[in-house]
């Protein structure tokens, strides 16, 4: 290896053993045990299928009594994480500016009556593909997306959601102290492009917009085809002139209905882009569209008129899909008012990109074991998720390190374009050459434990699954749920 090969590969090495020391740090309530869970996480061979069986991991040298309690009762300094993730290096959009995606993906816990603070967690494609609400801790991720087709992205934040807890206030707070952190880092300057927050469907994307109109970001999220919004109103002038009798003028424009084409009028922006994935992708936007908000649901409290919140609607329809599905149009809301031919095909490319975290979320799950410990209590659950984010990272710093070491069966690739999955494969040999600050374990006598044959006289407490409120009201069924009821989503 050449001196210049070394220094190219003694920067990473150095990255990762200062990220090694400070998560170290981090952990200020048995730090040795987190620490070496975290080694066994990233060392251990296949997945992770069982919790205590990383006990059994050459990097984990105390038992599996130590593993647990270090779950249950360790400390982490979760802030300083925090702060530390937003200073590393993070991957960026071509144009050089920050693409931030937000979504919620749910721990399942069906059958932890003794688990507090469960939620009805939606899923779908479970037993006969149908949408289900199960009982779990959801949780709001937040990663830092990269361009190109990959499956690798930066984690930055995760918050697990209360029963009763508004996701749209929860993710703006979320979302506000993640871009506040990247600005004091230096990620974020005066005159760089405006960081990007990327969401799906399930997210009030109009909302998000109106609570973080104070910072340097733009929202782009995905919309349900049933939605109608409006035109802007108009002007005193117009309005005099097409009624002459006079009258008041309206607030709003005309509709803009989604599934009447009628409605559309002229696009302000077309594009046709051909894809190799996709065929042909036709994109149409609309300028200053907004919604008909309401006095009721999460505007009920707001002080004074209700806010027009314009934005831009992009309508992008493609030839195929590569599962080989019927391709259904995608519409996007974009909270810039106005987008031209380029930037509308820049902002449903950038949407594309959100597709990532899915790879990212079946990586920690399937791979590292997020959902595997069957742990009780959330906080525990909360430390073992903020591991996970631990674990990811050095991975993402080990990137440029590591060799493949495929399987026979696999085909060979560029060492750049290794998934995460690859690249933990060999960590165990960087491990070793870079730093490790938990100490050599103490030899110790393990406790006598419950005498053999004795009952358990305190037995712990059950818990009903999102009855009781974070707000400490009881659960009640919205009225809109009623069977046979189907609003027009105007707002």
């Amino acid at each position: 290896m050449s001196v210049v090969e070394q220094g190219v590969q003694c920067e990473p090495f150095a990255e990762l053993s200062r990220f090694r020391g400070v998560f170290y740090d981090c952990l200020i309530g048995r730090r040795d045990a987190l620490f070496e869970l975290a080694d066994a996480v990233l060392c251990t061979d296949g997945p992770v299928k069982t919790l205590v069986g990383l006990a059994l991991a050459p990097e984990h040298r105390r038992g599996h009594g130590a593993l647990y309690g270090a779950l249950n009762r360790g400390r982490l300094d979760v802030e300083r994480l925090r702060t530390e993730l937003a200073s590393l290096p993070l991957p960026r959009a071509a144009d050089g500016r920050l693409v931030l995606a937000v979504d919620v993906s749910p721990w399942l816990r069906p059958d932890a009556a003794t688990s507090d603070a469960r939620s009805f967690c939606h899923t779908y494609g479970r037993g006969e593909n149908k949408h289900l609400m199960i009982p779990g801790w959801p949780y709001s991720w937040v990663v830092a997306l990269e361009s190109g087709r990959t499956s690798w992205v930066a984690p930055l934040d995760a918050v697990r959601l209360r029963p009763g807890d508004d996701l749209a206030a929860v993710t703006a707070s979320q979302l506000r102290d993640l871009v506040e952190r990247l600005i004091a880092a230096g990620q974020w300057r005066p005159g760089d492009p405006a960081v990007w927050i990327v969401t799906d469907a399930g997210y009030d994307v109009m909302r998000l917009s109106w609570l973080l109109r104070d910072l340097p970001v733009e929202i782009l999220g995905r919309l349900r085809s049933d939605r109608v919004m409006r035109r802007p109103a108009p002007t005193r002038a117009e309005f005099a002139l097409a009624n002459p009798a006079g009258g008041r003028p309206p607030k709003h424009g005309g509709e803009f209905i989604f599934k009447d084409s009628r409605t559309w009028g002229t696009p302000d922006a077309e594009t046709k882009v051909e894809t190799t994935r996709y065929g042909t992708a036709h994109a149409q936007s609309w300028d200053r569209l907004h919604p008909e908000l309401q006095q009721r649901a999460a505007w009920r409290d707001h002080p004074g008129k209700l806010p027009v919140i314009e934005g831009t609607v992009i309508r992008l329809q493609v030839d195929h899909l590569p599962s080989g599905g019927d391709p259904k149009p995608l519409w996007l809301w974009w909270s810039r008012p106005t987008a031209g031919p380029a930037e509308t095909d820049l902002a449903w490319q950038t949407f594309l990109r959100r597709f990532d975290i899915e790879h990212f979320f079946r990586m920690i799950k399937q791979t590292l074991g997020w959902t595997t410990p069957k742990l009780r209590d959330p906080e525990a659950a909360d430390r073992w998720t903020w591991i996970m984010v631990a674990a990811h990272t050095q991975l993402r710093l080990a990137r440029p390190l590591a060799t493949d070491l495929r399987r026979p069966w696999e085909k060979p690739t560029e060492p750049n374009r290794l998934t995460p999955a690859r690249v933990r494969r060999g960590f165990r040999h960087l491990r070793a050459k870079a730093s490790t600050p938990a100490t050599v374990p103490k030899p110790s006598r393990p406790g006598p434990g419950r005498p053999p044959g004795s009952k358990n006289r305190r037995p712990a407490t059950r818990y009903d699954v999102g009855l009781l409120l974070a707000t400490g009201e009881s659960y009640r069924k919205p009225t809109h749920h009623k069977v046979g009821t189907k609003p027009r989503r105007t707002g």
